[in-house]
């Protein structure tokens, strides 16, 4: 797991400080100090400051130890202690309880995460849980910028939404380039089992994707149309901005699901159109061979009395007559297209 930031100072089990990822305190858009856990609830107290602390899987006495610093509501400690919630947000007083999924490419496969934002005037923590990149640069992008991280804590919020939100597009990136070729392959021969095992899978993983991020456009309208605790309204376009990109990912997916339906559509389509075409050689094939089998098959009877059976020239009649046939079935079924 790589570090968000070097790990603050505490005198807390050997444990508990590997969960904690960062913790410092800001005042004025500057990082002004790191601190323990012990010391968060004091430094956000404090008039123009706010602490934002980085936790990863933290085990219940470092929750607990949170929640006494802030005062955080219970419910919302209980959700980020046993994590599997969908993307959501809760207010609890003047507090925020916020779960974002975070997703990733691990072999091929959609891996997801979680991350649960509490903010309220003082202070943020983040909690992730699962698979999830270090948000080492989403601090290093707001303390690179004082004049919006003087903000604080709503501010701090939104880089958090965003980042998660960005970090979709990679993903759909590599799975558009999958749906390309898997669609150039339909269409060239019929699919493998492994190619219809591929295709379920990105419609199976493209759906999960859907699933978690389209909650987003609730919680950012939420976010900048209404009246929220912490929530400034000069930072409120920025949740705007956030919409637009989970919109442009929601449209991603779609496009995405559709292009995979269409080419395996048209893969059966073609395998059909092939089959039909098979079916119709053998057919035509088929009646060709009918009439050497026929002519064989009456002459092969045991009956004493036949026309041309004592014919000089009946052998070679008969034989004339069936490549005469032949040939004239075989021009046919050319001119129609089936040979």
């Amino acid at each position: 797991m790589p570090p968000e930031s070097a790990p603050a100072p505490s005198s807390a089990p050997d444990d508990a400080r590997a969960a904690v990822v960062a913790s410092a305190a800001y005042c004025d858009g500057r990082r002004v100090a790191d601190l323990p856990i012990a010391e968060a609830g004091a430094w956000a107290a404090k008039a123009g400051h706010f602490v934002w602390i980085g936790l990863w899987e933290p085990d219940e006495a470092l929750l607990m130890e949170v929640k006494h610093q802030f005062g955080l509501h219970e419910l919302a400690v209980e959700d980020a202690l046993h994590a599997h919630q969908r993307p959501k947000l809760d207010v609890y007083g003047d507090s925020l309880f916020m779960v974002l999924r975070t997703a990733k490419l691990e072999k091929g496969e959609l891996v997801l995460g979680e991350t649960h934002v509490f903010a309220g005037r003082g202070y943020v923590v983040t909690v992730r849980h699962g698979a999830s990149s270090s948000y080492s640069p989403v601090r290093a992008r707001a303390e690179s910028a004082p004049h919006l991280l003087k903000h604080g804590e709503d501010f701090i919020v939104y880089t958090i939404m965003d980042y998660v939100v960005d970090c979709y597009f990679p993903v759909l990136d590599q799975m558009a380039a999958t749906v390309d070729e898997l669609d150039a392959l339909l269409i060239a021969r019929p699919p493998s089992t492994g190619e219809i095992e591929r295709i379920h899978q990105l419609r199976r993983d493209l759906e999960r994707l859907r699933r978690n991020a389209s909650p987003l456009l609730e919680v950012c309208s939420r976010l900048e149309r209404f009246d929220l605790p912490m929530i400034d309204p000069a930072i409120r376009p920025y949740y705007r901005d956030v919409q637009d990109h989970v919109i442009r990912v929601n449209e991603q997916i779609g496009s995405l699901r559709e292009v995979l339906s269409f080419a395996f559509e048209t893969s059966m389509i073609l395998a059909s159109a092939r089959q039909n075409d098979v079916t119709r050689k053998l057919a035509a094939w088929a009646a060709i061979l009918a009439v050497p089998t026929a002519v064989a098959g009456l002459y092969g009877m045991n009956f004493e009395h036949m026309p041309e059976l004592h014919w000089r020239y009946g052998y070679p009649a008969v034989l004339t007559l069936i490549v005469l046939v032949c040939a004239a079935l075989y021009v046919r079924f050319r001119r129609m297209g089936w040979l």
